[in-house]
């Protein structure tokens, strides 16, 4: 999966993509590198991000979804949060809905189902202004496997087939690098309760704390955790596609399905 963030502010790419033109051309790029399926968003998630008005992400992600879906070969996802969103989205060719809220604001879930394309519920907590000032659980493990389920379980309470349902535990997302390295160790708990599982590990902190690498140097790093998470726990790997330049996403980093 490669990462397009149309954004002036997202953690891996400082914006490198936020024109319209350099968004564009940067897909392109991934997809001839190896990215099977490329994932738009307009709203940065990065810790301490500020919520985007409506009208200003669907300004940003909308004619660059017609734009892909109009002349890539892969499919294209939409990242985010707001149900409107999705609607526009798919509506303009997205097929996949990316939420790292799992689908939790309200009509979310109700949207999706009726939108008819599969969806990714990922764990993080609290929001993204807040959730690394001091995450903590008692058991990371089994909390994010809880979380999860249950997630699941509303979207085929309403009524979304079972197949259509990826889950993610949100690397990164409200996790000190101790959680993050549990999950990672305990992934195969849950691939264990039979949903496709995609697995966020591209230039996170988690990489940098480990290896002591800044961001635009943990791409070797990521590529050795999704190889973990993709050959020991079978699970489904997210690409480094948010390079800070065009071209930069290796061929062996595309995102690889396993069952």
């Amino acid at each position: 999966m490669g990462i397009l963030n149309i954004t002036p502010d997202s953690f891996s790419d400082g914006g490198v993509f936020f024109a319209p033109e350099a968004a564009l051309g940067h897909a392109r790029d991934m997809v001839a590198a190896g990215a099977a399926i490329i994932d738009v968003g307009g709203e940065s998630t990065r810790p301490g991000a500020a919520p985007v008005p409506l009208q200003e992400e669907l300004r940003r992600v909308i004619p660059v979804i017609e734009a892909l879906c109009n002349t890539l070969p892969v499919p294209v996802s939409i990242d985010t949060r707001n149900p409107a969103v999705m609607q526009a989205a798919v509506t303009a060719g997205a097929g996949l809905i990316n939420d790292v809220n799992a689908l939790q604001a309200p009509g979310a879930v109700e949207t999706a189902a009726s939108l008819g394309v599969p969806v990714c519920l990922m764990h993080m907590q609290g929001n993204p202004e807040s959730m690394q000032d001091n995450p903590g659980y008692a058991d990371v493990v089994a909390e994010v496997r809880q979380f999860l389920g249950a997630r699941a379980a509303a979207c085929r309470a309403a009524g979304m087939p079972r197949e259509r349902i990826l889950l993610d535990p949100g690397f990164g997302f409200g996790k000190t690098t101790r959680h993050n390295l549990l999950l990672l160790r305990h992934l195969d708990g849950l691939v264990a309760d039979g949903y496709p599982v995609l697995v966020g590990l591209s230039r996170k902190s988690l990489i940098g704390h480990v290896l002591g690498l800044p961001v635009d140097e943990r791409r070797s790093g990521a590529g050795g955790a999704r190889r973990l998470a993709g050959g020991r726990h079978r699970a489904h790997s997210r690409c480094a596609g948010n390079a800070g330049g065009r071209g930069h996403v290796p061929r062996r980093q595309h995102r690889r399905v396993r069952r």
